[in-house]
């Protein structure tokens, strides 16, 4: 019987398993830099708080089951409840505002395509405390600074909108079943032109009104991005009367870009009047991050929940966040040429020239382990040009030989090899030589298999 990987499941394999690790250390590194405070949440969750905040038919999206306790129970699907039900155990004693990191794995029982797997890990940032959009602005730079790090410097663009404003757009239009609507504008990227009129038009929008509508989100397309877009589009929005709470959204908004502007974020923002959300928690601005060449889906999203840690029992307490999966940040990665592709390598491999010398081999490897190196030893008593094989099959910066003869002299034979130079050194200089040689040699190259010379 052959075992596999269940579907939209993955194993990850030497140097991809590494890799990953180095692009989790560099968003956790700009977190940290950021301000942001690691917190870490179960992965195991009761089905219930995700009922709550999501309603009935998460249930469908999830891997749940009865525990042997009789409880409901499921593997997590999303983050935000864990750390908004933490945030709500706290609440008496945890100062506001905070700012929270989270790298967790996650599950959702979902159809497996490009872009989207049934396990995934993901980075989520969320902010506790914070009213006005300096909360909103704090992610969005956060968020683009970590992208940066990560070399994606002008290949991305970041979407807004605000829910308010939906609800004075559905207003002005004098639409019949928001809901409805809403949920239109959330597909209208998977749906075809005449599938998403069809759908407005379910929701009880007038031909007149899909036509001021589609008009409106044309603009928006061909506006620039940044501050000078979204005055022209805004400059649109104000003749249409808005109703008060799409009025408040509007303004919202521009205080934000008014932040951006001075912070030199705005450039990456696209207003984008149809952007909806799906999760039906959101009760402000809302954002997602994209590619700027359109070749993938949102790359992440969030926005403001101010309403969901009263729903758990923590009173109001204004909150928002985003989540970033590896998935198709991997996939941005990978397409720009910025997946980090080496292997961790060894520094050094400590081979023998003579069975009888394997035993200084282990005490050695100790020896450079425990003075910050890593090093390696042959486990399997092979000849020397078997183990030779072994050093450059992991990429081991240097060689060190233990011969009978350099030991007579209580020396050994030190051999770089990237450059085949050779050295014989004192066993008690080791350390320096090897210093001194990984410093000169700075970043490495490619190993080779020979055995050195004289042994």
């Amino acid at each position: 019987m052959s075992f596999q990987p269940l579907k939209g499941f993955r194993d990850f394999l030497p140097p991809d398993a590494s890799n990953r690790a180095r692009v989790i250390a560099s968003l956790r590194e700009t977190a940290r830099r950021a301000g942001f405070e690691e917190v870490e949440t179960p992965s195991l969750e009761s089905l219930e708080l995700f009922k709550v905040k999501s309603g009935e038919g998460i249930v469908e999206e999830t891997f749940s089951f009865t525990d042997k306790g009789g409880r409901e129970v499921t593997l997590v699907p999303e983050n935000t409840p864990s750390v908004a039900r933490l945030l709500v155990s706290r609440i008496k004693v945890e100062p506001l505002p905070v700012k929270w990191v989270a790298f967790c794995r996650l599950w959702r029982y979902e159809d497996p395509q490009s872009g989207r797997t049934r396990e995934f890990s993901q980075c989520s940032l969320d902010i506790f405390g914070v009213p006005g959009v300096e909360a909103e602005l704090e992610l969005l730079a956060t968020a683009s600074q970590m992208l940066e790090g990560l070399g994606l410097q002008g290949e991305f663009v970041f979407r807004l909108n605000d829910r308010r404003l939906l609800q004075g757009l559905s207003d002005a239009l004098a639409v019949k079943v928001p809901e409805a609507f809403h949920r239109a504008l959330d597909r209208r990227e998977k749906l075809s032109p005449r599938e998403f009129d069809q759908e407005l038009e379910r929701a009880g929008l007038s031909p007149e009104g899909r036509e001021r509508l589609g008009g409106l989100f044309d603009r928006a397309e061909r506006a620039p991005d940044g501050t000078a877009g979204f005055a022209e589009v805004r400059s649109e929005l104000e003749r249409w009367g808005l109703s008060e709470i799409g009025t408040e959204g509007l303004r919202t908004l521009e205080e934000l870009y008014a932040l951006g502007e001075r912070a030199g974020h705005a450039p990456t923002w696209r207003f984008d009047p149809s952007l909806v959300r799906g999760l039906a928690y959101y009760t402000g601005i809302v954002f997602e991050a994209y590619d700027r060449k359109g070749e993938l889906r949102a790359l992440f999203g969030g926005g403001r929940y101010d309403k969901l840690v009263e729903l758990f029992g923590g009173g109001s307490v204004p909150a928002c966040g985003l989540a970033i999966g590896d998935v198709r940040l991997e996939l941005l990665l990978r397409r720009r040429g910025r997946w980090p592709e080496r292997s961790d390598g060894l520094d050094v491999y400590v081979a023998t020239a003579d069975g009888a010398l394997r035993e200084e081999a282990l005490t050695l490897v100790e020896r450079l382990r425990r003075r910050g190196f890593s090093a390696d030893r042959d486990l399997l008593g092979r000849p020397l040009a078997r183990q030779m094989r072994d050093a450059s099959r992991r990429s081991s910066a240097f060689v060190v030989l233990l011969a009978p003869k350099e030991r007579e002299q209580g020396s050994l034979i030190l051999r770089n090899m990237r450059s085949g130079r050779q050295d014989v050194v004192p066993v008690a200089s080791l350390e320096d030589a090897l210093a001194a040689g990984r410093a000169a040699e700075g970043p490495r190259g490619p190993a080779g298999p020979d055995a050195p010379s004289g042994a």
